[in-house]
């Protein structure tokens, strides 16, 4: 068995596609998910599974969830060592940004088309730092992330692919967690 880290999109923002941690270890356990862990209320799950592809995996929660909660959330799987190389990729690693909470990872669900790529390379937002990879968006939100203009959605939108953001210390966190497994 390999550990995994799920990453659900949109869950339980505004009172919206509510899933309490309990419910969904539970309903992770049922389908025979192993050494099922949650991490804050924003759909992050640290698990072991037999299966060995990310993607099957994700889909089997993501059925999972719309059977079991009514509702269609997006999520993207990924194994510790693909966590810890987009971790450890961040360009972005200046103590300061770190401590004042400005560093956020937009973990993409497959690498967008080198067209879409360029185009938002050329994109300029004031007061917020983005650097563009294969797998992540990294970003610096200096004016801080509750101003920020370059939100999820539009990262979404202008790079079409799907996207789930995380910020410095939930990725500390997950790494920690995936490597105790």
């Amino acid at each position: 068995m390999k550990t995994y880290i799920a990453l659900l999109r949109g869950i339980n923002v505004s009172g919206h596609r509510k899933i309490k941690m309990i419910e969904l270890r539970e309903m992770l356990e049922k389908m025979n998910f192993y050494e099922v862990e949650t991490y804050i209320q924003s759909g992050n799950v640290v698990l072991k599974s037999k299966e060995s592809n990310n993607d099957k995996i994700a889909e089997r929660i993501k059925n999972g969830i719309a059977d079991t909660f009514g509702f269609d959330v997006p999520v993207l799987v990924k194994t510790h060592d693909e966590l810890k190389s987009i971790f450890d990729n961040n360009p972005f690693s200046e103590t300061a940004d770190i401590e004042n909470k400005r560093i956020y990872f937009a973990l993409l669900k497959e690498t967008p088309k080198p067209e879409m790529i360029a185009a938002f390379r050329k994109e300029e937002f004031i007061g917020e730092l983005f650097v563009v990879a294969d797998d992540c968006v990294y970003l610096n939100y200096t004016i801080g992330a509750g101003k920020a203009k370059l939100s999820n959605n539009l990262i979404e939108r202008k790079l079409k692919v799907a996207a789930t953001s995380r910020n410095y210390n939930t990725m500390v966190k997950l790494l920690a967690m995936s490597s105790e497994q």
